[in-house]
C-alpha cells in the first residue's frame, strides 16, 4: 500500500503526520500496435517486445517498475488493433489521462487507445471470453505499396467459394492439434471456434476468426490451409479430415505473420 505523507515544517511542531492512503487500482488498457519491428507481445531476450515498451513507458511516467499482463501473446511480426492488458497502480492519476500520458512515452508504432479502471479481481488474460483475429490477403499479381507490409500477397487465383465452405469445418469445439505449432508449454489443444468468415472485396481477402482461445500459430496455420484449399491443393472435405488426423504435417503451411491482426478481446 502506497502511503503519501503530507507535512510542512509547522506540522512537525504542532501535530503528527497526516497519512493519505491511496488504494491499489487495477487499470485495463486497450492497445494498438504495428508488430513489424517487435518479437511479439511478450518480453524476449532476443529483441524488443510490445510488453517491454509499455512497461518501460510506465516506469518513465511513474518512476517505479510495473508488470503488464496481456490478453494475447501475439507472435513476432503480428499486429493488434485491440490488444488488452492490465496493470496495478497506487497513484491517483485520473484514468482518462493515462492514454495521453503513456503515448507521450511510447514509440509511434504502439498506441494506448483507451484505459479503464476495473475491479481488483480482473485479469486481462484469464477473464477473456473470446478473441477476434483478422488476416489480410492481397490476391493480386501486382504489388501494392500500401498493403504489402500488412498483407500476404498471393498472385494466383483463389477459389473463395470453396474456401468459405471449407472454413465452416473449423466452427465448433474441436481438437486443433493439426493446426498447433510446437509449443514449449504443455496445454490442451481443444478450442471452441465461434465463426470463420471470409470476405473478398476487389483484390483484398479478409479471413476473420473468433474463438475462446488459440494455440501457438493456430490462426496462421488455419489461414495457410485455407489458402491451399483456395488454390486447389486440397479438395473439398479436407478440413474435417485434417482435424481428425491430429497431425500438424497433414495441414497447410503457416501464413506469414505480417497479415495477422488481433482485432478485439471480449469480456
Amino acid at each position: 500500500m502506497f502511503i503519501n505523507i503530507n507535512k510542512s515544517r509547522a506540522d512537525t511542531q504542532v501535530r503528527p503526520y497526516i497519512f493519505t492512503l491511496i488504494p491499489m487500482r487495477n487499470i485495463k488498457l486497450t492497445i494498438a500496435y504495428d508488430g513489424t519491428d517487435y518479437k511479439g507481445w511478450q518480453k524476449q531476450k532476443n529483441g524488443p517486445s510490445v510488453q517491454q515498451e509499455i512497461e518501460k513507458a510506465l516506469k518513465a511516467l511513474f518512476k517505479k517498475t510495473f508488470k503488464v499482463q496481456g490478453a494475447s501473446r501475439t507472435d513476432s511480426g503480428v499486429h493488434a488493433k485491440g490488444q488488452a492488458a492490465h496493470f496495478v497502480i497506487n497513484q491517483d492519476i485520473p484514468v482518462r489521462n493515462i492514454p495521453h500520458a503513456l503515448n507521450r512515452m511510447l514509440p509511434q508504432d504502439i498506441v494506448v487507445v483507451a484505459a479503464e479502471e476495473e475491479s481488483g479481481e480482473f485479469h486481462s488474460r484469464f477473464d477473456a471470453r473470446s478473441k477476434i483475429y483478422r488476416y489480410h490477403i492481397l490476391n493480386s499479381d501486382v504489388p501494392d505499396p500500401f498493403q504489402e507490409k500488412y498483407s500476404w500477397r498471393i498472385p494466383y487465383r483463389l477459389n473463395i467459394s470453396l474456401m468459405q465452405k471449407e472454413a465452416k469445418g473449423f466452427e465448433g469445439r474441436h481438437d486443433f492439434r493439426s493446426f498447433q505449432a510446437s509449443d514449449k508449454k504443455e496445454r490442451t489443444s481443444v478450442r471452441n471456434i465461434f465463426y470463420v468468415e471470409i470476405r473478398k472485396k476487389g483484390p483484398s481477402v479478409i479471413i476473420e476468426i473468433e474463438g475462446d482461445g488459440f494455440l501457438y500459430n493456430m490462426v496462421r496455420n488455419i489461414v495457410g490451409t485455407l489458402v491451399d484449399v483456395g488454390r486447389g491443393y486440397l479438395p473439398a472435405g479436407s478440413i474435417k479430415k485434417i482435424l481428425a488426423k491430429k497431425d500438424r504435417t497433414s495441414a497447410g503451411p503457416t501464413a506469414p505473420a505480417k497479415g495477422l491482426f488481433l482485432m478485439e478481446v471480449k469480456y
